[in-house]
């Protein structure tokens, strides 16, 4: 049965690879929003974490409070399994920005899959946040909208006050997860809109509607197909909204797709010696926002005039350069991301191949295993480089397991 898993976290602070979750919280309904069951758990501090205090300031969880509740090993474990219940779609408010991956982080550093809530056994992944945007910007009727400083406010907690969404203070796990789900509930009673977004986060989804976008632009060996984006990312200035040509699939990340802006006036000084100092490309993977439309009239609304005529222009600059455009392609669909020497353990997970079935397996026997034997088979890891290690970790990583599973403060024992 599919079902939603709407969650939020609390952590030590922003740093994905080195802070850890403190606090837990989520709620899974069915697809009507129907609540079944609910979660919500703190985690011990770890010993070797040093709590931001922006952090602290923004959600209120003290020194005393981190003391006590789970280690982080038994957490994540749990989490996980929550997580990747079959069928399960995760959400939150902004999570794909931050959750998420802080997820993937955490279940990496304690030998746990950090992919398969994405895909696995039919689970999937969605963000309420870019779905708020799209809906100011094209159905603002569905829910009033705060202002601070004249200007509108995604802050989660602003919705909520201005649309009474849910009781208590924010940046509560518990209190985020009940504002984004009754948030969630309004955004879904404009049932077209709903199905429109919630499309984008399948791969499928997402492919058939840029297989749907109008060709606006052909050169000798290529025809080009553009958009509009809406994403968060762009920022206020951009009204969260960019027309874009599609440059195709990158060769290497294959899950990615490079659109090129359209409305920077910048774009008509690229040559094809340069083509990367000022032109502005955006990265768009498959199931992850922004979203796509079609760059019809109605939707083009949302930019400004003068931006439509940089738009325009930019559109006949690169018909006449076809040149620089192939430049161009060339360049965004070809490069790599820099490697980088000596990354820290915790922070290798994008260095690290996936694991295969055996070291899977070797995972889940260490997962089951005593805290003797986990002792045990880690120190043996830790003396020389290990093959059969979970995951084939190194002896770095195998020495940090084990001195944490040997620390009293950090198992509870």
């Amino acid at each position: 049965m599919k079902t939603y898993l709407f969650y939020d976290l609390e952590t030590t602070g922003l740093h994905k690879a080195f802070d850890q979750v403190l606090q837990f919280a989520a709620i899974r309904t069915d697809l009507q929003f129907n609540e079944l069951e609910r979660h919500e758990f703190c985690i011990r501090l770890n010993p070797d974490v040093v709590p931001s205090p922006f952090a602290t300031i923004t959600h209120h969880i003290g020194i005393d409070q981190v003391k006590d509740g789970l280690s982080e090993y038994d957490a994540m474990k749990k989490i996980h399994a929550i997580i990747n219940q079959a069928g399960t779609i995760s959400l939150g408010y902004n999570t794909l920005a931050f959750d998420d991956e802080f997820l993937r982080f955490s279940f990496y550093r304690n030998l746990l899959a950090p992919y398969t809530h994405q895909y696995a056994n039919g689970c999937g992944r969605m963000d309420i946040y870019p779905l708020t945007i799209m809906y100011h910007l094209y159905k603002p009727d569905v829910i009033s909208w705060p202002k601070i400083d004249n200007k509108i406010s995604f802050k989660l907690e602003n919705i909520s006050n201005e649309n009474q969404l849910a009781k208590g203070r924010a940046h509560d796990a518990m209190v985020d997860v009940e504002a984004t789900l009754a948030l969630t509930k309004k955004l879904a009673t404009d049932t077209r809109m709903w199905t429109y977004v919630k499309s984008f986060f399948t791969k499928n989804g997402h492919q058939e509607h840029v297989a749907k976008l109008a060709f606006s632009l052909q050169t000798k060996n290529t025809r080009f197909r553009e958009s509009l984006i809406i994403n968060g990312k762009l920022g206020y200035r951009a009204n969260f909204v960019a027309p874009a040509l599609f440059l195709g699939n990158h060769e290497t990340y294959k899950n990615q797709l490079l659109w090129l802006r359209l409305d920077l006036p910048e774009l008509r000084k690229a040559t094809v010696e340069d083509v990367t100092e000022n032109t502005w490309v955006i990265n768009n993977k498959l199931a992850e926002p922004g979203f796509i439309l079609p760059t019809n009239e109605r939707f083009m609304k949302n930019i400004s005039s003068e931006r439509q005529e940089t738009y325009e222009e930019n559109k006949r600059w690169l018909q006449d350069n076809p040149d620089v455009l192939d430049a161009i392609v060339k360049h965004y669909t070809a490069y790599t991301y820099p490697e980088h020497q000596n990354i820290d353990v915790d922070a290798a997970l994008y260095t690290s191949p996936f694991p295969n079935q055996e070291e899977m397996q070797d995972a889940s026997d260490f997962h089951n295993a005593t805290l003797t034997d986990k002792q045990n088979a880690l120190t043996i890891c830790a003396a020389q480089t290990c093959n059969r290690a979970p995951y084939a970790y190194s002896a770095e990583i195998s020495l940090r397991l084990y001195q944490k599973y040997s620390a009293k403060n950090f198992m509870g024992i």
